[in-house]
């Protein structure tokens, strides 16, 4: 079997990977920035302990975010902060040598030359010995946030290193008793600070936005990335195991190196390599007559693990060496063997130009997905380690976070939105019957039909109203074809009336036979929705002159009914007997109700 076109797209879009970094760093002479503190007064370079200590004493214990809280835990951050308010930087050079830096980053953070970085003082932090920052990432805290710039100032102290994720390499910085130190990652690099051994780490902390144009002029093999698209959407796909035929795919998605926020996504200000290959993806996409949204995705994948040599050697047999402190989820403790088991699922997605900004929730196949770097090199915000269980090898669960641009060709635009969410779907499906497009109403009606299978309840009203809208049998099926009869409310009766009124009343009743039949059990749910709905659909469908529907409904319900009480009439058991037919007194009391007289009749004899 050839590679797959999804994979020689990801092969083309990687580019000269090896140049490219998430991180770096640069030095300026001690002397290039005055700095002056309110109720310090100026702070002389390198920073003394005297100083350092005036510092902490008009300083705040740090805060940390944690999801939507602001957090103080010293056992997860434990420093001193000054906010902006407190801190006025200068020196004759300062601002040139910041801007020249700053030129020096967007370039080797592979940012577009014509865009440009703007610092934006977030705060100025004093770290004292045992103090430190564990593993983290950065919010982006303003739209146009990408990065974070760390300036660490002259002073003499050991300890405190900023350690940076780099794309899985661990990229590791120290302070310097004389010079500036200024270090620059993507806000969503996982970084710490470790533990300060003797004096004082002074550092300012700058939100690094990214202004200017941001797309790339020169794209890159824009043709071939058409090509390889083309290829994708024109070749049947196969399941990774027992390469079951899966039909064409109705999209793809590419996912990003970098972790993105729903409004760094709305932003359209990507990081490193990401800039470059959104942009030869969106024209490829155009080239070819495909859309493309950007969405963000959560992935788990289950990995057979191979427990490290220091970890056999060390944690499996001597407990004198057993380090209390050792983490067993902590990667070092085992490495990746095989890929047992993987899900990705499209959470969220908008549009290029901000429009349509969308919770959904879209699993993709394998078929489906491609990336220039694969999740396992990535750091996991999150892993759960199993060991050997006698029965099964060791095995770890990984979950990420990552972004991705999904494209789609125009023509399957409908089904490939559709399947995101049924919401969408008939909403916009109800749009095209209001403005008089039913041939495209229908068609896509039609095109729901291999993956409209699980529908939550409440789209059953908007569905009654599609189908009505339709004037189509087969199309109005396919729209109503995945409920079933203990969905149906009250609520629903006119409007199951207004479709029968179109497509006959045996039509809704062979409807209403496949929602029941469909279903294999149905036990307590339906036992409680005889009890409770059953009576007032039946009357809200004889006042909407929908009686023969109403009397098809009791049918199929006493034929259920009826089998329930012949089974525990003769069950041997004589107190789950006498329970259970009692748990049934109410349905059956409910259905005699609801009948019509005749039926009632027929019941009771």
């Amino acid at each position: 079997m050839g590679t797959a076109a999804r994979d020689r797209l990801a092969h083309l879009l990687a580019g000269d990977q090896a140049a490219r970094s998430d991180t770096a760093m640069l030095r300026l002479p001690g002397d290039a920035l005055k700095l002056h503190v309110a109720d310090v007064g100026p702070v002389t370079l390198p920073v003394r302990a005297a100083q350092a200590k005036r510092l902490i004493a008009a300083a705040r214990p740090a805060l940390f975010g944690h999801g939507e809280e602001t957090l103080s835990d010293t056992s997860v951050r434990d420093t001193w902060e000054l906010t902006p308010d407190q801190v006025i930087l200068g020196g004759a050079s300062w601002d040139a040598h910041l801007n020249a830096a700053l030129a020096h980053f967007r370039d080797d953070l592979s940012l577009p030359a014509s865009s440009s970085l703007r610092a934006e003082l977030h705060s100025l932090l004093v770290y004292g010995k045992g103090q430190f920052f564990l593993p983290h990432q950065d919010s982006e805290k303003h739209d146009d946030m990408v990065a974070t710039l760390v300036v660490s100032l002259p002073s003499v102290h050991s300890g405190g290193e900023l350690a940076v994720d780099d794309g899985g390499t661990e990229r590791t910085y120290r302070g310097s008793r004389d010079d500036l130190v200024l270090v620059a990652f993507y806000a969503d690099r996982r970084h710490e600070v470790r533990p300060v051994r003797s004096g004082y780490r002074v550092t300012l902390t700058f939100n690094l936005m990214l202004t200017g144009p941001t797309s790339t002029s020169d794209a890159g093999p824009v043709e071939l990335a058409a090509l390889r698209l083309t290829e994708h959407f024109t070749s049947r796909a196969s399941s990774r195991y027992g390469g079951r035929d899966l039909g064409e795919p109705t999209r793809l998605a590419f996912l990003l190196d970098h972790e993105y926020t729903q409004t760094g996504l709305r932003s359209n200000h990507f990081k490193g390599a990401d800039t470059e290959r959104v942009t030869v993806l969106r024209e490829a996409a155009e080239q070819v007559g495909c859309e493309t949204v950007l969405a963000l995705a959560e992935i788990k994948e289950t990995w057979d693990a191979l427990p490290a040599e220091e970890s056999w050697r060390y944690g499996g047999y001597d407990d004198e060496y057993d380090d209390p402190g050792d983490d067993p989820e902590d990667d070092s403790a085992y490495d990746l063997n095989e890929l047992i088991d993987g899900d990705i699922t499209l959470g969220w997605w908008i549009s290029p130009d901000g429009s349509g900004a969308e919770t959904i929730n879209l699993p993709l196949g394998d078929h489906e997905v491609c990336a220039v770097t694969p999740s396992r090199s990535l750091t996991p915000y999150n892993s759960e380690y199993e060991g050997y269980m006698g029965n099964y090898g060791n095995t770890v669960d990984r979950w990420y976070r990552r972004a991705a641009v999904v494209v789609w060709p125009k023509e399957k635009s409908f089904a490939a939105r559709a399947e995101a969410g049924s919401a969408w779907a008939l909403r916009t499906l109800l749009n095209r019957i209001d403005v008089g497009d039913l041939e495209g109403a229908r068609s896509d009606a039609a095109s729901l039909e291999p993956f409209w299978l699980h529908i939550e309840a409440h789209a059953l009203t908007p569905a009654l109203e599609v189908a009505a809208g339709l004037r189509d049998p087969m199309a109005a099926r396919v729209v109503l074809a995945p409920f079933h009869l203990e969905m149906l409310t009250a609520e629903h009766a006119p409007l199951l009336a207004a479709v029968a009124r179109v497509y006959g009343d045996p039509w809704v009743q062979d409807l209403i036979g496949s929602w029941d039949s469909a279903r294999r059990s149905v036990g307590m749910e339906r036992t409680i929705w005889v009890g409770d709905t059953l009576l007032s659909l039946s009357q809200v469908l004889r006042e909407s002159e929908a009686a023969p529907l109403a009397d098809h409904v009791g049918d199929r319900v006493w034929r259920w009914l009826s089998g329930r009480v012949d089974t525990w009439v003769r069950h041997d058991h004589t107190d789950r007997r006498r329970s259970n037919l009692a748990e049934l007194g109410r349905p059956l009391a409910r259905l005699l109700e609801a009948v019509s007289d005749e039926s009632g009749a027929s019941i009771t004899k």
